[in-house]
């Protein structure tokens, strides 16, 4: 069975939605939790990830705006640094049991502004396409850009003559427009020949948060999914799809969690696998899934 090291290590699969909502909910949560923005007022931001320090422009203003279709992604949001870590750490899950490796395609879907995740996992993998709503791709695209060079250290103020070395993150990052509600997937794939063998790795960082998202996020995970091996494009190793939350809304959290797994074979990924900020009691969490046959 493809992926059967990643299976193993997962442990048991979320049978019961209810359950699993019961149990993440009765975790302790941080009293600082909050909405999960790290800032939702400064037009720039800095973050520092490991030894990469990252400078991230954001749009406060779109935030708060009364644009129709949402405004989420015109900030950086607390677990995304946490999952872009976990990703991209040299013993990560994914390139232990070779899910990831050089030669991989990752797809990240509602990826805002921030460009962290592509920031970090693009000089790993062979190609990155990030995709959200047109809104948020030119300060998406200038992040990943700006961020593709960077300073090695993890405090700027301790570096007296700090040296600075290429990240080769922008090369091989294309930023498209996608959005789960009007949008076709695959056409958008196909079109930009994304499509021929499929993407080994589907990302989503706290993309659900009202109950209209949930049907129409699920079947674009699923629609991409299905694009390895269906047709032409027969792979007996199918694509996985990664998706971190923080836990805000039970009810919410519950009925994606039950659309997500008519679908998906799914786990919650294990505390022995993941960075500390992201383990039991840090108030987020993430569900790894397989798509049924």
């Amino acid at each position: 069975m493809a992926h059967l090291e990643l299976i193993t290590q997962l442990g048991d699969e979320v049978e019961d939605a209810s359950e699993e909502t019961f149990l993440l909910f009765s975790q302790e949560t941080p009293s600082s939790q909050n909405l999960g923005i790290i800032d939702d007022r400064a037009p720039l931001l800095a973050l520092t990830i490991g030894k990469r320090d990252l400078t991230i422009r954001q749009a406060p203003t779109v935030l708060n705006s009364t644009r129709e279709g949402g405004t989420t992604g015109a900030v950086v949001w607390k677990v995304t640094p946490r999952f872009a870590t976990w990703l991209a750490s040299p013993d990560n899950l994914l390139f232990r049991t070779s899910v990831l490796s050089q030669n991989s395609t990752v797809l990240e879907i509602g990826a805002g502004i921030a460009g962290v995740v592509p920031a970090l996992l693009a000089p790993l993998i062979k190609h990155y396409i990030a995709t959200d709503q047109s809104y948020a791709l030119k300060l998406l695209r200038e992040n990943i850009v700006a961020n593709s060079i960077t300073q090695v250290g993890s405090n700027r103020a301790q570096q007296k003559t700090p040296r600075r070395v290429k990240v080769e993150a922008a090369r091989n990052v294309d930023v498209l427009p996608l959005d789960w509600e009007t949008d076709d997937v695959q056409s958008l794939l196909r079109s930009n020949d994304a499509s021929r063998k499929g993407v080994d790795l589907v990302v989503a960082c706290d993309c659900i948060y009202n109950y209209a998202l949930i049907k129409p996020f699920v079947q674009t995970c699923m629609d991409v999914c299905r694009m390895r091996g269906s047709d032409d494009n027969s792979d007996d190793k199918p694509t996985v799809c990664v998706v971190a939350q923080q836990l805000r809304q039970p009810d919410v959290f519950e009925e994606w969690l039950a659309e997500f797994g008519r679908a998906f074979r799914t786990w919650r990924v294990p505390d022995d696998v993941l960075t500390p900020e992201l383990r039991e009691n840090s108030g987020f969490v993430l569900h790894m899934g397989i798509l049924k046959r």
